[in-house]
């Protein structure tokens, strides 16, 4: 089921961003195998699922990359795959003789993504990094947070997901639909900071037009607009507003009980600070739950802030089915949803190494040639 089957996806073990690429792709449906360190295998096999909700609906398999046989097994498999991802830095797939020219070499129709921080090339590309450095160095990470006060990192969902993950998923369906048409493979680049860049887009317009200043916090989106902010409840609570425009700004104000000829224009930016610290002071005096009885299900631009435990709960979210348990996990379901190919709901995630023996037997291994591959310790 999903638009994905079919497609046969080798992933090599990483975290973040690599993962959740390779669970987007097995919610749409795609066969993900993923390939764990010989050494992450337990000797004794837990009973039960894994708790990894980025390994749903994969299989996993022990290989040993530094033996030789190990390497010839993951080549075995790239040569009935289409897609390949992996996340190491620069260089390193190769060193293990599993780089893109083996791979292509194997499989001429085959579609490698690489996933890096800094790309595969430039000054920074051998580098360390995470997340928050990757949106630092796009310019993404100083727009965010209050005026007069240091960047806030947006936990790592801009680099690591965002800029990351989600372009490496399209980016290997863009070339799976090349690869579809021509017959010839190619590698992906997917860089977190080319990424991050990408989705910052509409802010290059925005400065371009005169509507954002450099100054953190005194914009529109930034927490600097009295009416795109977050507030403060009487119970220690938030909630969201939204009320860009016009039409929605004045049911926010009818529902604060502000008359707007007692008020300075909406878009006069010297009056956002005063006009904020007076709905601030309004919103002080309600609850969560009394504010979202009186602005839900009308055109303000409003939600509560839910934290995690809420938010599966919300009749919204329980309407459309946004969160679905896996083997007692709550977490979210496959997106996005499609009319003529609908997704499954994915398979608990196994325990590194748990398919092995199946995934290998059901690529062509022979029992004798798994039981071989296992005595010389090239797959666990």
């Amino acid at each position: 089921m999903g638009p994905l089957a079919g497609v046969k996806v080798v992933e090599l073990a990483g975290i973040g961003p690599g993962p959740f690429c390779g669970m987007m792709l097995a919610d749409m449906g795609a066969e993900v195998i993923r390939v764990e360190r010989a050494s992450a295998v337990p000797a004794d096999m837990p009973s039960g699922n894994s708790s990894d909700v980025a390994s749903r609906g994969k299989q996993s398999i022990g290989v040993d990359l530094k033996n030789p046989e190990g390497v010839e097994t993951v080549l075995r498999l790239v040569e009935s795959c289409d897609v390949l991802i992996e996340g190491f830095r620069p260089g390193v797939t190769e060193r293990m003789g599993i780089g893109p020219d083996v791979c292509l070499e194997r499989n001429p129709a085959l579609v490698y993504g690489r996933m890096t921080g800094w790309g595969q090339e430039g000054p920074y590309a051998a580098a360390a990094g995470h997340d928050i450095n990757y949106i630092a160095l796009s310019g993404v990470l100083s727009m965010m947070g209050r005026k007069d006060q240091a960047p806030v990192p947006p936990l790592n969902l801009v680099g690591d997901f965002g800029g990351g993950g989600m372009f490496l998923a399209f980016g290997v369906v863009s070339a799976l639909v090349s690869a579809r048409s021509t017959g010839q493979g190619q590698v992906v680049d997917a860089a977190m900071v080319d990424g991050a860049a990408v989705l910052a887009s509409m802010f290059s317009t925005m400065r371009a037009s005169g509507m954002w200043h450099d100054e953190r916090g005194t914009n529109l989106l930034d927490t600097g607009a009295h009416f795109y902010d977050v507030y403060e409840c009487s119970d220690g609570e938030y909630v969201s507003i939204g009320s860009i425009e016009t039409q929605f700004y004045s049911i926010l104000l009818e529902k604060l009980e502000l008359d707007p000829a007692d008020l300075p224009r909406q878009m006069d930016r010297d009056e956002w600070p005063a006009l904020k610290a007076k709905i601030a002071g309004i919103f002080k005096t309600k609850t969560r739950d009394e504010w979202s009885a009186i602005m839900e299900h009308t055109d303000i631009c409003f939600a509560p802030v839910l934290n995690p435990s809420e938010a599966p709960n919300h009749p919204h979210n329980v309407a459309r089915s946004t969160f679905i348990e896996i083997d007692g996990i709550n977490q979210p379901a496959p997106a996005p949803r499609f009319s003529g190919t609908p997704v499954a709901v994915p398979a608990p995630p196994p325990h590194p190494g748990q398919n092995t023996d199946d995934t290998l037997s059901s690529f062509g291994f022979s029992t004798e040639e798994i039981t071989a591959l296992r005595g010389s310790g090239a797959v666990a």
